[in-house]
């Protein structure tokens, strides 16, 4: 048994070998779709993984109306401790947040050093970010002290629905393509099917099993999915860590990263490769289904 299992690989290589360019036409179709799809898997993963970083640091700015005294602002600070699911509350004056804006957006904020606009602000972390709403209301409800209170509605619920978006709209796509590629292997397959016709009936003819010989045909488009994903596994494990080491010291300063390689990058070569055998063998089960006469 394990001699005849060699003799398949061995027939199923001089079969991509016979074949010449559309073997080489199936490996490049698969190499783009892994490729995209590596490419997608790492957008989608990371765009999740932001979100949640994002959900998780969002925080509730309460301004503390113009004029208020520092008794007034202890007040205020009592009061929003007390609401419910506030995980902690702290203080940052008008300088602070002059600082702030312009070590982050340049000098030319210093022309407000005289006369600052800005209001002193309380920054109230929620014990969790489904709280966060509710916190922002019941700190608008003290009116006699704040402003306004927000966390950033407008721009969180924009990037949620991006999130969103990306996850449903890339697995969409990651399905197409891989619709795209198994299509083109089992019309290599179907090829090869069609020009050993001859040979498939003399194996009949002489007691073959139709195991036997439907064997070197899945082989066949297992190779072409594992060689086709070498090239996308390849820029996957030494290319990701490069773009994580360029992209994630700036979103380090957010209190953002990605998802770092290592566990994660291993988990996505063996996927493609997965991915690309699985592929190139239910391609070839759809041409011996649809041509393979036995």
């Amino acid at each position: 048994m394990i001699r005849t299992f060699f003799r398949h690989i061995l027939e199923s290589l001089k079969s991509l070998r016979r074949n010449g360019w559309m073997t080489v036409s199936s490996i490049s179709a698969v190499t783009i779709t892994l490729t995209l799809l590596g490419v997608f898997l790492v957008v989608i993963m990371n765009t999740v993984k932001l979100a949640q970083d994002m959900e998780e640091n969002v925080d509730v700015s309460v301004f503390v109306t113009y004029g208020t005294d520092d008794k007034g602002k202890e007040e205020l600070e009592k009061q929003l401790k007390e609401i419910p699911h506030v995980k902690s509350v702290k203080y940052s004056s008008q300088d602070e947040e002059l600082d702030r804006i312009k070590e982050s957006y340049g000098d030319v904020w210093g022309l407000f050093d005289q006369d600052n606009p800005l209001l002193d602000i309380f920054v109230v972390s929620a014990t969790e970010p489904r709280y966060v709403k509710g916190i922002t209301e019941e700190a608008e409800q003290i009116t006699k002290y704040v402003h306004k209170a927000s966390y950033g509605e407008d721009l969180s619920d924009r990037i949620f629905g991006i999130a969103q978006g990306v996850r449903t709209w890339g697995l969409i796509g990651s399905a197409l393509l891989l619709l795209v590629a198994m299509f083109l292997i089992s019309n290599t397959i179907r090829i090869t099917i069609l020009s050993r016709q001859r040979e498939i009936q003399i194996m009949r003819l002489v007691g073959a099993k139709n195991g036997y010989i439907r064997w070197p045909f899945f082989l066949e488009g297992g190779w072409i999915g594992l060689f086709g994903a070498a090239v996308p596994v390849a820029l996957m494990y030494f290319g990701y860590p490069r773009f994580f080491n360029i992209i994630n010291p700036v979103l380090l300063r957010s209190n953002y990263s990605l998802l770092a390689p290592g566990t994660f990058t291993i988990q996505i070569c063996i996927l493609l490769a997965i991915i690309g055998m699985a592929i190139g063998s239910l391609g070839s089960i759809i041409s011996m289904r649809r041509f393979l006469k036995i």
